[in-house]
């Protein structure tokens, strides 16, 4: 009782001192500008002896240790005949099981350790992940090693994982969105990108235990690894540890090749796939940039002003806030690290507000180009990159990834200044230059607009709005066929 009486007269005596310095409204609130400077990647990154390139940022906020290796590979080294083999190699090289533990008993020791262990490959690169306590950390990287010089890759599982991926194939021609997205790469990097070369069933069951030991032999080596490690460690040691886990490595593998960029544009026009399904789904896309394309920074400017800023963005207060037409409506425009990734707008609606929907993204787009946007949007635009930059580097874990990735493209030899003007290259974009990029570069007689639904519903449009899909492009409306789901042939 006595220690609430003095509480309150604590309050008593504190609280009109600070009330009478509460605004009468939230907007008048006055906060510090935020002072906040990147970290460095030069003061992160140290070149093991042992070959890789490795960023570190110790913490003891928590007795666990995340290492993370990428790894130069992808889908775009694995030769014709043998799609999935990537996907394959990189899925199981962390779960079944070593030289010297099955499958089993790997997964029965990380459990024990409550130590998370993971691999995949992707289009453009492979990853090795380890999670585990600080305590382990001895075991843990013994294991490690001998996932990545000595995997077993279980026969077993291979076997289960070529079963799991013809189940999958059998559905392809069931998710719109699967769907939406192969014609998508097709249309905007040309059937013969890697992106486009797409498992079969017998590309599947042609893979052999020979194939993925191959596979990994070739390309999982310390030349090809670069890596980020964070967490509850000392940094000289860490390094130790390091240039132990890679010296001496059994084989040599090979230097990855150049990631490939023989991408074609389709001609203009709008594509249709028939698909019974209660929403259509459409992509408008037009041609790709790059990330150190010069003017990077405005066009995602621009792009937020468009489409790209959720519900401050045009497209997405048209189509959706103003016309309730779609649950989500919005653009990305994020440039390409290895080659080009095209202009994407996107939303789904019902079939037969598609074309309505449709256009009024193309009128968004057209606006744009034709007048100049306003100073508040420009300002919002600007300030949601600004105020959220912090955000990259928030952790040690997200320091270690940013700069790994950097290095990875090649961005810490070419951008090496990148994160410290970031925020003044955003700033520096005016109501000029967001005008001027996007009449170069959302040029409308090449736009592609993609859709899948219910063709016959989609192509009468809706009764209270005259606009029809056909009318939206010189060309008329291409019907793209299905594809035989195990071949990935057309189907007549």
């Amino acid at each position: 009782m006595k220690r609430i009486l003095l509480s309150g007269l604590a309050a008593a005596f504190v609280l009109p001192v600070f009330a009478a310095d509460i605004p009468d409204r939230p907007e008048k609130l006055k906060f510090p500008e935020l002072k906040y400077e990147p970290p460095v990647g030069a003061d992160y990154r140290v070149k093991l002896k042992s070959g890789p390139v490795v960023y570190l940022v110790p913490s003891t906020e928590l007795p666990l240790v995340s290492i993370s290796i990428s790894v130069r590979t992808g889908k775009y080294v694995v030769p014709r005949g043998k799609e999935g083999l990537a996907a394959a190699a990189g899925g199981l090289l962390a779960s079944a099981g070593t030289k010297g533990r099955t499958a089993e008993a790997l997964q029965e020791r990380l459990a024990f350790l409550a130590a998370r262990l993971g691999s995949s490959v992707g289009e453009t690169s492979g990853s090795v992940s380890l999670n585990l306590l600080s305590k382990d950390l001895d075991e843990g990287m013994a294991i490690l090693r001998e996932v990545l010089t000595e995997p077993r890759l279980q026969q077993d599982r291979l076997d289960l994982f070529k079963t799991q991926q013809l189940s999958g194939m059998t559905q392809r021609n069931d998710d719109s969105r699967g769907l939406e997205g192969r014609n998508l790469l097709r249309l905007g990097y040309g059937e013969h990108f890697f992106r486009n070369r797409i498992p079969t069933k017998a590309s599947i069951e042609s893979l052999t235990q020979d194939d993925l030991k191959g596979f990994h032999r070739d390309w999982f080596h310390p030349a090809n690894f670069i890596v980020a490690v964070s967490g509850d460690f000392e940094r000289s040691d860490m390094v130790k540890r390091l240039d132990k886990l890679f010296a001496n490595w059994p084989f040599k593998g090979k230097k990855a090749p150049s990631i490939p960029t023989n991408k074609t544009f389709a001609m203009p026009g709008i594509f249709i796939v028939n698909k019974d399904v209660n929403l259509g789904r459409v992509s408008i896309i037009l041609p790709r940039i790059t990330r150190d394309n010069r003017d990077y920074y405005a066009i995602q400017v621009m792009n937020d002003v468009l489409g790209g800023g959720g519900f401050t963005s045009r497209i997405t207060n048209r189509v959706r806030s103003d016309e309730g037409l779609a649950y989500s409506a919005r653009s990305s425009f994020p440039g390409g690290a290895y080659y080009p990734i095209v202009f994407r707008a996107g939303f789904q609606s019902k079939s037969r507000t598609v074309a309505y929907a449709t256009s009024i993204v193309l009128e968004e787009i057209e606006r744009i180009m034709r007048e100049p946007v306003s100073a508040e949007e420009l300002l919002t635009a600007k300030r949601s990159f600004i105020d959220t930059f912090p955000n990259n580097f928030a952790s040690p874990a997200q320091v270690v990834s940013a700069f790994a990735s950097d290095e990875m493209i090649g961005r810490y030899a070419t951008q090496p200044n990148y994160w410290a003007d970031y925020r003044d290259n955003i700033e520096a974009v005016d109501i000029a230059t967001v005008q001027r990029v996007a009449k170069q570069r959302l040029k409308l007689d090449q736009v592609i607009i993609l859709v899948v639904g219910q063709k016959e519903e989609i192509l009468k449009g809706h009764p209270d709005h005259s606009v029809k899909l056909d009318d939206l492009a010189k060309r008329g409306v291409t019907e793209l066929p299905m594809r035989d789901p195990l071949t990935m042939k057309p189907l007549k």
